[in-house]
């Protein structure tokens, strides 16, 4: 029996996992080039995303994101494998239970893409991802627990996933009758814009349960006409879609780079939610910009941005009853 592979599933299997590969595509001296973090945490870029990147220069904030560099072998003593506490919230070994009313599941461990800023970088996936003994005991945890409103799906990537599997999952959880919504966070919308079909868009539809998109978006330079229209086509079905991003030093730690996308995500129908702070994950050190300067930079954002374009800047500390508002 042939197996029908999907245009996106094709997009994924061509991405780049090669970072000679990747700057050779963007007509960047690969020769300068020498990291032995890929070993450590490997790279995966798609096309789609690539093509995002301008061309011959090494200091573009999409490349940034996803080159393995020599400084992420640098490791303060404060940065660690889990580092917003995952692990010690983990209940019934499948089941991230922090917050009051809600409960996140890692659907899987896989990623169309390998953000070198992932706080789950060095999660331990094949130890908590779902399978098939987990989900049943992940849904009888939610039902006994009456005042779980809201699941959240999380990876990975959850709609790295099929089509079959995702709807399945879904429908169990609507089934349950105290759930009032199912939250989704992903940034395929963004980096594998083909991944949302009208298949994949009848599955939120057919929901009895609200589904809430959480895209995971950092520069307006992800969002490619492709981009956009992929999130235009879920607004248009009435799907909220909302965006939270990371302060990143180098990439978008800048009122005006960060103006510049909270209007594009609007344009795309997308409501900037959050903008964290960098969880503190081993290999990500680079990264992080300081909160006093995080302060100043949102600050600046409040002066040219109306309220409801500006995001909540926000850290997340392990036992944390919920995440921190810094402003």
């Amino acid at each position: 029996m042939t197996t029908h592979v999907s245009s996106w599933q094709k997009d994924l299997a061509s991405a780049f996992t090669n970072p000679e590969d990747l700057l050779q595509y963007l007509k960047i001296n690969s020769k300068q080039f020498s990291s032995p973090a890929r070993h450590d945490f490997s790279m995966r870029v798609p096309l789609s995303y690539a093509a995002c990147m301008q061309k011959s220069d090494l200091d573009d904030p999409l490349l940034k994101q996803v080159l393995p560099i020599a400084n992420e072998l640098v490791n303060p003593d404060e940065f660690q494998n889990d580092p917003v506490g995952d692990l010690s919230a983990l209940t019934e070994n499948c089941i991230i239970h922090k917050y009051q009313g809600r409960v996140l599941i890692i659907i899987t461990g896989g990623c169309a893409i390998n953000c070198r800023f992932c706080f789950r970088r060095n999660f331990p996936y094949a130890e908590v991802q779902l399978n098939s003994q987990k989900e049943i005991t992940a849904l009888e945890y939610i039902r006994k627990n009456k005042s779980i409103n809201e699941v959240i799906l999380s990876g990975g990537d959850p709609l790295l996933i099929s089509d079959h599997k995702l709807k399945d999952f879904i429908q169990k959880l609507s089934d349950i009758t105290h759930l009032k919504r199912i939250r989704i966070h992903t940034r395929l919308p963004i980096v594998l814009p083909a991944r949302i079909t009208p298949e994949l868009i009848d599955i939120f539809k057919s929901s009895s349960v609200p589904i809430v998109i959480v895209t995971h978006c950092n520069h307006a330079n992800e969002l490619s006409k492709q981009v956009m229209a992929a999130c235009q086509a879920l607004n248009q079905k009435n799907i909220t879609l909302l965006n939270q991003s990371v302060l990143l030093k180098g990439v978008n730690d800048h009122a005006q780079i960060l103006q510049s996308l909270s209007e594009q995500l609007f344009s795309a129908g997308i409501l900037p939610y959050y903008l964290h702070l960098l969880d503190k994950a081993k290999g990500t050190a680079h990264f992080e910009v300081s909160e006093n300067d995080a302060v100043k930079i949102h600050q600046s954002l409040q002066h040219i941005l109306p309220g409801y374009l500006v995001p909540k800047l926000v850290k997340e500390q392990p036992k944390k009853a919920a995440k921190t508002l810094i402003i």
